[in-house]
C-alpha cells in the first residue's frame, strides 16, 4: 500500500474513472468549492443469450433475418471438407452447412454460395458472402424478394431430406 500513499478512492463524479486519484487541499469539490454532479452509469451486460430476439417487429428470429435494404441475411456455420454439400442442421443461432470443398483459396466460400443458390432456387449472382471470409461463422446475403420465413422453410426442407 505504500505505493498508493497520498491517494484515496473517491466516488465516480463527472466522468472520472475507477482509478484512485490524488486529492489536493481543496478536497473532492475542486478549486472552485463547487461539487461536481454525480454520474449514474447503466451497464448493459451482453452474454450468450443477449440480443437473440428480433431487432424489429416482423423480423424473423433465428439464423435468417430480413435486411433493411430488401435483402435476406443467413447466419451460417460452415463445415468445409465434406464429401458432399448439404444442410446439416438449422438451429436458433445458425444454419449448419457441410461444404464439399477444402477451406483454402476461397474454394469453400464459392461452393457455399453456389450450393445455397441451388437450394434457394436463385441465381448465383444473388448470393454473396457478406462476413466471415476466413471464419466458419459466416453471414450470407441473398438479394431476392423473398421473406426470411420462405428462406428458412427451404433450408429446413433441405435439412430434413
Amino acid at each position: 500500500m505504500s505505493a498508493l500513499a497520498g491517494f484515496r478512492r473517491l466516488p465516480v463524479r463527472g466522468g472520472g474513472g475507477a482509478m484512485p486519484r490524488k486529492v489536493g487541499r481543496a478536497g473532492p469539490e475542486g478549486e472552485s468549492g463547487r461539487r461536481a454532479p454525480a454520474v449514474t452509469a447503466f451497464v448493459v451486460f451482453q452474454g450468450k443469450g443477449a440480443g437473440k430476439g428480433p431487432a424489429e417487429p416482423g423480423a424473423a428470429a433465428g439464423p435468417v433475418a430480413a435486411a433493411g435494404d430488401g435483402c435476406v441475411r443467413v447466419a451460417v456455420r460452415a463445415k468445409p471438407g465434406a464429401r458432399s454439400s448439404a444442410v446439416t442442421d438449422v438451429t436458433a443461432e445458425a444454419v449448419g452447412i457441410a461444404i464439399a470443398a477444402p477451406p483454402s483459396d476461397g474454394e469453400a466460400n464459392a461452393e457455399l454460395c453456389r450450393y445455397l443458390s441451388k437450394v434457394l432456387e436463385v441465381k448465383k449472382s444473388e448470393v454473396t458472402l457478406e462476413k466471415g471470409g476466413k471464419s466458419r461463422e459466416k453471414v450470407v446475403k441473398i438479394v431476392v424478394p423473398m421473406t426470411p420465413d420462405e428462406v428458412l422453410e427451404k433450408l429446413k426442407k433441405e435439412a430434413s431430406s
